[in-house]
């Protein structure tokens, strides 16, 4: 996508190689990232930087920002929509904890995910991402449920599993196309069976 739109404002031929080579590299090296329009803006001028004989521009950094906003840019994993049903299906709450910007709550309206959720908390709405626990502690506000019911699960080991577990969560590590390890799932399928166990037992008739 970044090529793509790179291609629209005369910059043809860069190898999307090098573009994702670089992007990773950049991310990799953050020391600190607070989801603003001016961090994502420096993220992807590191991600262009050698690969253009002019630097970044804001019209194209623009364009590239908008991209991402729109819901054909992204693409869902087979096994969240079942999951999702399912956990709502036995009467869970279910949140998102997120550190991303104001884009995010229109971009899952427009994927049709938000209707799962009870609450949504972002990072640039709060004034802290994760691992921070005032995040958690938001989340668990909203949710009206105390830290330790909750089951927090994300794909990073520090931001998501540490954070959580440092706010009284509990949490396990979404390791996607891995052996599943203790505390890790290789797929959000697995929720569904530990949901359907953990869920009360219904009232008799």
């Amino acid at each position: 996508m970044y090529a793509t739109v790179a291609a629209r404002h005369g910059l043809h031929d860069i190898p999307v190689e090098a573009l994702n080579r670089q992007f990773a590299a950049a991310w990799r090296n953050l020391s600190t990232f607070d989801y603003t329009r001016s961090e994502w803006f420096n993220l992807v001028n590191q991600t262009f930087l050698g690969l253009t004989q002019t630097p970044l521009n804001e019209h194209l950094f623009s364009d590239l920002y908008r991209r991402f906003e729109r819901a054909e840019a992204w693409r869902i994993f087979d096994d969240v929509l079942p999951t999702l049903k399912s956990l709502i299906s036995v009467g869970l709450k279910l949140g998102i904890i997120s550190n991303w910007d104001e884009r995010l709550r229109p971009l899952l309206r427009d994927l049709n995910l938000d209707g799962y959720f009870r609450t949504i908390v972002i990072s640039s709405e709060v004034g802290a991402c994760k691992p921070s626990a005032k995040i958690f502690q938001q989340t668990a506000l909203a949710l009206e449920l105390p830290p330790g019911s909750i089951l927090h699960v994300g794909d990073s080991p520090t931001m998501d599993v540490g954070g959580a577990i440092a706010s009284g969560f509990q949490s396990l590590l979404l390791a996607r196309d891995e052996i599943p390890k203790t505390g890790q799932l290789s797929t959000l399928l697995a929720l569904q069976t530990r949901s359907i166990m953990a869920a009360p037992p219904s009232p008799p008739e």
